[in-house]
């Protein structure tokens, strides 16, 4: 019995870790571990939720493109480790072209990088993690800086299309919108978050997160933090809701409800109250990237179906065709590991092997190798076009009209390396 006194905070203490960490196996293996067959939902009448009126008009199947275009729902999505079957070329030689196996890579910068963006322009820019400084890649291939101004310890940075403004984020949650052609630099509020620029720049729309509950909304304001005004309130749901602004200028957000375990539906918000078409998706963990003139969006989500893993899809966006020509592009990868280069190809980074549950868990791919793929939508083909000679960990891949040269990150490093394309 002493020894029990003596100890007994410590004995309670490993019991109670020991439970938590049983409770913890036995949700994974009922919710996550078991399959889920999902059933067709019957289509939905329009709802009207925050001021904004939305219908479902979404299929739910998956589907491949055929040659002709049409829609297969009886095509699954792929599900191995490998992505759909893809095995790497062999060979030790290192190509200087980019033509499906091992490629070269070249470093581009020598230091670490935060956000870097191909602007509209095709130029590339990004922030120096090192001596705080923005730079741009010239014509001549030469990093110049942007500015003279050194802005410390920038945690995020949201760039315009043109690249000629930025949104900078601190540690302590000050905000700034700085102007590079003018060198000037306006304060924006502390509980915005989440930002996205219109395609013209001259406008933002993002999540203000006020303290109650009640006072949180999705917005739109002037890109000096003037004139805002709410597109709709979102309460306890701002995990949910998306600004990304769509580059036909029609949508200025994006939100989702869920339907059950596998799906949710997709909203489109507009900026004058429209009642666009909604879709379903069919999976968790939203990413998008909207096509160049904002016909079709390319997403990633995980599921039951894929080993809780990512899988990569496109719909249609636009008008009345929200919601159709939905595929499945079969590999498993993420939406932020891919960029457009033109209205319809697409190139992502896909890691060769994902461990299970990489959706829930997207650390766990932190130190996998990705490879390189192209993506026309208009057939659906995929192409591997690269294995970069050194494992890379790919990030933030930009690709100019051209279509020469590729850039990416590297997560490990943080720094920019190129491939070429042509």
């Amino acid at each position: 019995m002493e020894f029990f006194r003596k100890y007994k905070k410590i004995i309670i203490a490993v019991i109670f870790l020991a439970l938590v960490a049983l409770l913890g196996y036995l949700i994974w293996q009922t919710f996550f571990k078991a399959k889920v067959i999902t059933t067709t939902p019957t289509n939905t009448e329009t709802t009207n939720i925050g001021g904004l009126s939305l219908s479902d008009t979404g299929d739910p199947n998956y589907s491949d493109i055929n040659g002709d275009g049409n829609l297969n729902p009886n095509n699954p999505l792929p599900n191995n480790g490998n992505n759909g079957g893809t095995t790497a070329p062999s060979g030790n030689e290192a190509s200087d072209l980019a033509v499906g196996g091992i490629t070269k890579i070249k470093t581009v910068t020598s230091a670490p990088v935060l956000n870097p963006t191909m602007t509209s322009n095709n130029q590339l820019r990004y922030y120096n993690n090192n001596d705080g400084k923005f730079y741009t890649l010239n014509s001549s291939g030469e990093l110049v800086t942007l500015s003279d101004k050194v802005f410390h310890q920038v945690q995020n940075v949201t760039w315009s299309g043109d690249g000629n403004q930025a949104i900078l984020e601190y540690p302590d949650g000050s905000k700034i919108n700085y102007n590079f052609n003018t060198q000037k630099q306006v304060t924006l509020p502390k509980h915005w978050e989440d930002f996205s620029f219109s395609p013209t720049g001259t406008s933002i729309s993002a999540k203000s997160m006020g303290d109650d509950v009640e006072n949180r909304y999705l917005i739109t304001a002037n890109a000096d933090g003037s004139k805002a005004s709410s597109l709709s309130a979102i309460g306890n749901n701002a995990g949910d809701v998306y600004p990304i602004w769509s580059p036909n200028n029609q949508i200025a957000a994006m939100y989702t409800r869920g339907v059950d375990f596998n799906r949710q539906e997709l909203f489109f918000v507009g900026l004058n109250n429209e009642n666009f078409k909604s879709t379903i998706i069919n999976g968790r963990g939203f990413q998008s990237q909207w096509s160049d003139q904002g016909d079709k969006l390319l997403y990633s989500v995980y599921s039951s179906d894929n080993n809780m893993n990512p899988s990569l899809w496109f719909v249609s966006a636009q008008g009345d065709n929200i919601g159709q020509n939905r595929t499945n592009i079969g590999l498993s990868t993420w939406a932020n590991k891919c960029t457009f280069a033109t209205n319809n190809e697409v190139y992502c980074a896909v890691p060769e092997n994902l461990p299970e549950g990489s959706g829930l868990f997207p650390e766990l791919a932190n130190k996998t190798s990705d490879l390189l793929y192209k993506i026309d939508t208009a057939t659906g083909i995929k192409k591997l076009i690269a294995i970069p000679e050194n494992a890379s960990n790919i990030s933030n891949i930009m690709v100019a009209s051209d279509q020469k040269i590729l850039y990416f990150t590297d997560q490990i490093t943080g720094q920019i390396y190129s491939i070429q394309l042509k």
